[in-house]
């Protein structure tokens, strides 16, 4: 069993009820999120994408062991590699794009227990402390989320939290395979559902390497949507 002492985290956000972490995991460089209710104990994971035995143990020090749900950004085999161990061994509800829900099933023989489109909003918990709004961004899988963290504070401004999977990062939109119609409907995802909906001062962090916020890279859409990728 991996001593949870040893593993290397980075909180990434707090305030009085919640603790935000992230964990790189896999040669890949996945970014897992695990979301604290620093009250009761709960949690959700954000892509349980590699090493089960890792995930539970950092699950287990942050929290109380209930691990409530865990939400895939979307169906890629790399995303997905400790969904079907890390689900049977907590019984978190899993949940996922619904476009991706019969990709993820056929590739990990997992139950997709919840499938979500864009807009929805989910709340975890006996009083739904833990909430996020589903934001489809379709193209680079067609059921790719989302999920978008709000977090209003009496002692600091408001807090937005956007987990974007492979759908952005710094410096540009996910893969989409040198494909225009893709491409496109990636971009005008992006831009019209985050963009033109959250402040420039919402932090993404991505399902691999590090984040950066809707403000850095707001004055470069055009110039994506110029280049084709």
């Amino acid at each position: 069993m991996t001593n949870p002492a040893s593993i290397p985290d980075e909180l990434i956000y707090s305030d009085a009820g919640l603790e935000v972490r992230r964990l790189s995991v896999s040669e890949m460089d996945n970014r897992c999120y695990l979301l604290t209710d620093t009250a009761s104990g709960e949690q959700v994971l954000i892509d349980a994408a590699d090493d089960p035995e890792t995930l539970l143990a950092w699950a287990g020090q942050h929290g109380d062991g209930t691990l409530l749900a865990v939400l895939t950004t979307h169906s890629h085999w790399d995303h997905t590699r400790a969904l079907a161990v890390v689900a049977e061994s907590t019984e978190a509800f899993t949940i996922s794009g619904e476009e991706d829900v019969d990709a993820i099933a056929e590739q990990r023989d997992v139950v997709i227990e919840a499938a979500v489109s864009h807009g929805e909003d989910l709340a975890f918990g006996d009083d739904g402390a833990l909430k996020l709004t589903c934001v489809g961004l379709r193209g680079h899988t067609p059921g790719s989320i989302a999920y978008v963290l709000q977090r209003p504070d009496a002692e600091s401004p408001a807090a937005t939290l956007i987990f974007s999977g492979d759908s952005l990062f710094p410096g540009g939109v996910g893969n989409t395979d040198h494909d225009p119609a893709r491409f496109a409907s990636l971009l005008d995802d992006v831009t019209h559902r985050l963009f033109d909906v959250y402040p420039d001062s919402a932090q993404v962090f991505p399902g691999h390497g590090e984040g950066t916020t809707l403000g850095t890279e707001r004055p470069h859409l055009e110039q994506w949507r110029e280049r084709g990728w």
